[in-house]
Parts: structure tokens; C-alpha cells; sequence
């Protein structure tokens, strides 16, 4: 077909039939290579579904399908009226280091990347964030864009606290509230504090992530002791070996297992930090994404004094708004204010009042009940594939979130199997890089959030071949 510009009627893709690559994955890899070549520019929109699906002879799904991943991938963009444009800028050719820190080895020339830590850009709530722009530049004094102080501005800590008291049964006032550029800034102004005040070691959950608490730790000079999890959430009988003076836990939706943490175990670990005077960093990571069972209440509101909670809009909304939020018990608020001022003279004030707004107007719980179906499909899609294609594995923490993990059975060989499926076009990673002592039983992370369904399930059967190659070698 021949290429065209302005509204495009036809586009140059050649579809291979005896290749026994999905006709979608061809369509897809076609217009990537030409956007990523420079033959598509930047804003040039692109034929409509019918058009170019008539043009290849395929079914109009097809070619949505095609499109709406491209869009995922951040290479297309969806605009009103029903046209598909080329994104204003081109994602790079490795995907950024995702959400929990790693410098992901992922490739765009994977068939199917099941990466973790990624939310569905595409899906971010446009009208709604843009109705809020629109009433803080109009309605806002001019003396408000000035600098603030480091706790951020009074309307987002207000409209953080009523969200999160009612949702997350948290015990929060404004004055202990922080903003911050998201979860990584967050934690490195509170392992800032803590080492001013004379921390010594600091507990993480083991496995659990390779960046921020792990990282800026050890750059602190604090030693890091892993805590093993099990399927309940970390094991609080080692915690109290730990002679730790802080504990970072991800309590409703462990990181990477999936585990929740039990009441019994809750109150263990709160009266644990009450006894040695420690502090407990609540991630509050994917707790609002929850499928089969009812919401866990944030450790917070068991310990207002001896918990640090930390939320964030990157999983929820997008990564790139940097907004994230920590509730500060009374006797560390005041330091933790001055290092994110020092840090950066505090967040966007234009995106805090766009964000109280965007809450106040009950768009944030739009927002997610408009999501959870999204993602419980996907990983629906995810189970039933991983069921018909490879009963021996064992998936977990599959309640919540955005990722589940499945375990190996003992005759897999975790990097093997990774290897094994990148050199089949599956992109996927183990537990193994993320345990701090090193030993346990083999895994891999599945990241559904950005997938199609088609795309899982043709990745779960690209992982079938993969495991069948290393049990045969």
C-alpha cells in the first residue's frame, strides 16, 4: 500500500501469511519500524481501522489490536473523533527503567515484554485531568504559584487526608503530610532523616526491590538486612532478630510475591517498632488495585506514630505526573519538610492543585473503579492461559496489583527459563535478581498491565515453548 500524509488512507505494511507470526504482531512491528526510521512523523495521522484493515484484507480487530498496543507502547496516540496520530514523542528503543527501579533490560523487538512495574498510559483520565487544569488556572490567586513550604499545598494535604482516611483507613491530619516527586523521593529524603538521627540498619523484605530503599541505604551508610517473605508477607520472627531501626514493607501487596500481611503479623510488627522505638515505611505499593478479596486497611491507622505511610500516582494514574505523598509521624514531619525543600524547593504547585481538585471531584475513584475491570480481565486472561499451558506452575499473589508471580517447579532452572524465553521474543524476569540473600525457589514476574489479552495469551505460549526447550536440552 502506499504511504500518504495528513488523514492517511493507506500505509505501507507488508504482511507475511506463511511467516506464523499473528497478522496484528506484524501490523505492529511494521508501523514501529517506520515511526522509529523517521518515515511516519511525529503527529501524522495514521488510516482509520476500517480503512487499513480493508486495505490488508485482515478484520477490522486486527488492526484495532495493532493499534491499541502501539498506543500501550507509547508510539501512537488515540485522539477525539476516533483517529490514531503518531505520539508526539517516540519512546526509546530500550524501555525505561521500570517502576521498582531496575534498569530493565527490555527491547521493543520482544514479541511480547511481560515487564513489570508498568501502568496503562493510555488509559490516563484526559478530560478529567484537563477539567481540573482548566479550574486551577482560572481560579487560582496569583500569589499561590510562589514558592511553599516543604509539606506542599494546604488543598492536596487536605484532600489526601480525606481520601485516605476514608479509603485506606489511615489516622491523618494535613500538617503530616509531605508531597513528593513520587515513591523514590520520598524514601530518600526519610533514610535522609533517619541517618541524621542515628539509624544504623534498616529491614527490607527479602525479595523485594533492587532500587530506592535498597540503594539509597547503603549510599546512606546504613546496613540493609533482608527479612524472608512468605506467602503471608514478611516473617515477623526474623524482623525480631533484626536489630533493625526501620522496616520497609509493602504489607498490602508484597513485592514482589503478593503476599498480604496478616492482622496477627500487623500487630506484631506495630508493637515490634513501639518496643524498639523504630520506625515501620508503609509502600502502600498496589492497593488499590484489588480483584478477589476485600481492601486491607493501611498499617498507618493500627500506629500514626511509628508508621511512615508512602503512596503514589504513578501505578494508579501515570508515572509522569510525579506526584507521590507520605504521612509522617509528628516527631519526623518537620525534618522530613526541610530535606524536600532543600531538595528541590517542593513539587509543581500548578500539578498539587490539579491533583486536590482531580480527588475532591471524586475523579480518582472514578478513575480506578473505571480500571479494576481492565486489569482483573487482563490477569484473568494471564491465569487461564498459564492453566492451559503450563499447569506445573504456581501462580501467586493474584488478588491484587498489576503483576502476579508464578513459581517454578524445582526441575526449572530460573535463568534458563529467562534466557530461554528472550531468545524466543518473550520478554519476562525472575525473582532470583531481586532476593537479598541470594537463595529460594525459582519464579518469574508476569506484568500484565499494559498487554492485550491477546498478547498475554500469546506470551504464555511463547514461555510453553521456551520451558519445553530447556527441559529438553
Amino acid at each position: 500500500m502506499r504511504t500518504n500524509s495528513g488523514l492517511a488512507e493507506d500505509l505501507l505494511i507488508e504482511l507475511d501469511r506463511d511467516a506464523g507470526v499473528p497478522l496484528h504482531r506484524q501490523i505492529e512491528a511494521s508501523i514501529r519500524a517506520s515511526i522509529r526510521a523517521g518515515r511516519l512523523r511525529a503527529g501524522a495521522s495514521l488510516p482509520p481501522t476500517r480503512t487499513l484493515a480493508a486495505g490488508l484484507g485482515v478484520s477490522r480487530g486486527v488492526v484495532v489490536e495493532a493499534y491499541q498496543q502501539l498506543v500501550a507502547e507509547g508510539y501512537l496516540a488515540s485522539r477525539s473523533g476516533g483517529y490514531t496520530q503518531v505520539a508526539a514523542s517516540m519512546p526509546p528503543a530500550a524501555a525505561d527503567a521500570d517502576m521498582m527501579g531496575q534498569p530493565a533490560a527490555r527491547s521493543v523487538g520482544f514479541r511480547v515484554d511481560f515487564g513489570y512495574g508498568r501502568t496503562d498510559v493510555s488509559q490516563f483520565p484526559r478530560p478529567a485531568w484537563l477539567r481540573s487544569v482548566r479550574t486551577v488556572l482560572t481560579t487560582t490567586p496569583n500569589d499561590r504559584f510562589a514558592y511553599l513550604d516543604g509539606r506542599g499545598v494546604p488543598e492536596l494535604r487536605q484532600a489526601l487526608c480525606d481520601y485516605l482516611n476514608r479509603v485506606r483507613g489511615t489516622l491523618v491530619v494535613p500538617a503530616n503530610v509531605v508531597v513528593c516527586n513520587g515513591y523514590g523521593q520520598g524514601i530518600a529524603l526519610l533514610i535522609q532523616v533517619l541517618a541524621r538521627r542515628g539509624a544504623r540498619r534498616i529491614a527490607l523484605e527479602d525479595p523485594s526491590s533492587g532500587d530506592d530503599a535498597r540503594v539509597l541505604a547503603g549510599a546512606a551508610g546504613l546496613e540493609v538486612v533482608g527479612i524472608p517473605v512468605g506467602p503471608d508477607g514478611v516473617q515477623v520472627d526474623a524482623l525480631h532478630r533484626a536489630d533493625a531501626d526501620a522496616v520497609v514493607l509493602t504489607p498490602s501487596h508484597q513485592w514482589p510475591t503478593g503476599g498480604v500481611l496478616s492482622a496477627a503479623a500487623r500487630a506484631e510488627v506495630i508493637g515490634w517498632a513501639r518496643r524498639r522505638g523504630a520506625i515501620v515505611v508503609e509502600d502502600d505499593y498496589d492497593a488499590e488495585y484489588r480483584y478477589d478479596r476485600s481492601p486491607v486497611g493501611a498499617m498507618q491507622g493500627l500506629a500514626p506514630d511509628h508508621v511512615v505511610y508512602c503512596g503514589t500516582a504513578s501505578k494508579t494514574l501515570a508515572p509522569g505526573l510525579r506526584l507521590g505523598w507520605m504521612v509522617v509521624p509528628a516527631q519526623l514531619v518537620a525534618d522530613v519538610a526541610a530535606a524536600k525543600l532543600l531538595a528541590d524547593r517542593g513539587s509543581s504547585v500548578i500539578d498539587q492543585l490539579t491533583f486536590a481538585d482531580f480527588l475532591g471531584r471524586g475523579e480518582f475513584d472514578r478513575h480506578l473503579r473505571r480500571m479494576r475491570p481492565v486489569y482483573r480481565r487482563r490477569r484473568d486472561v494471564l491465569l487461564d492461559a498459564l492453566r492451559t499451558h503450563l499447569p506445573d506452575l504456581r501462580p501467586a499473589g493474584i488478588a491484587a496489583g498489576q503483576h502476579v508471580v508464578a513459581w517454578l517447579p524445582p526441575d526449572l532452572d530460573e535463568a534458563a527459563v529467562v534466557a530461554a524465553a528472550a531468545r524466543h521474543g518473550l520478554g519476562i524476569q525472575g525473582v532470583g535478581p531481586f532476593r537479598i540473600a541470594g537463595a529460594g525457589p525459582g519464579g518469574l514476574i508476569f506484568g500484565y498491565a499494559i498487554l492485550s489479552e491477546s498478547a498475554i495469551a500469546e506470551g504464555v505460549a511463547l514461555l510453553a515453548t521456551a520451558i519445553r526447550e530447556v527441559r529438553e536440552s
